[in-house]
């Protein structure tokens, strides 16, 4: 099985910064795309920034220019800066991975995995 773990979540005013970044662990085969995305209360889960295995990256057009996506491929980990927040970013945001996973002797899956969520608040 595969697990994420995100931190770097918390309370921060309009302006400022935070850094996310999310680990996987488990019976990894490797990773393929890994990213974030985020939930506010009412509102569907959105994608905020994803990084696939060959380095590109896109955004959601809401974050483009004050968030930054990077990975550290060797640590199975990804990141998540963000800078110039505001209350409209205010969500849980969660980590996303898809990964092959070891399942058995000689088996592996393509499936995807999602981390439990941090919550980031941005007071006006």
């Amino acid at each position: 099985q595969v697990h994420l773990v995100e931190s770097g979540g918390g309370f921060v005013q309009a302006g400022g910064s935070l850094r996310l970044s999310c680990v996987a662990s488990g019976t990894i085969r490797s990773v393929n795309g890994m990213g974030w995305y985020r939930q506010a209360p009412g509102q569907q889960r959105e994608l905020v920034a994803m990084s696939s295995s060959g380095g590109s990256t896109n955004y959601a057009d809401s974050v483009k220019g004050r968030f930054t996506i990077s990975r550290d491929y060797s640590k199975n980990t990804v990141y998540l800066q963000m800078n110039d927040l505001n209350p409209e970013d205010t969500a849980a945001y969660y980590c996303y991975a898809k990964a092959w996973a070891i399942v058995g002797a000689n088996t592996q899956r393509l499936d995807d995995f999602w981390g439990p969520g941090t919550q980031v608040t941005v007071s006006s």
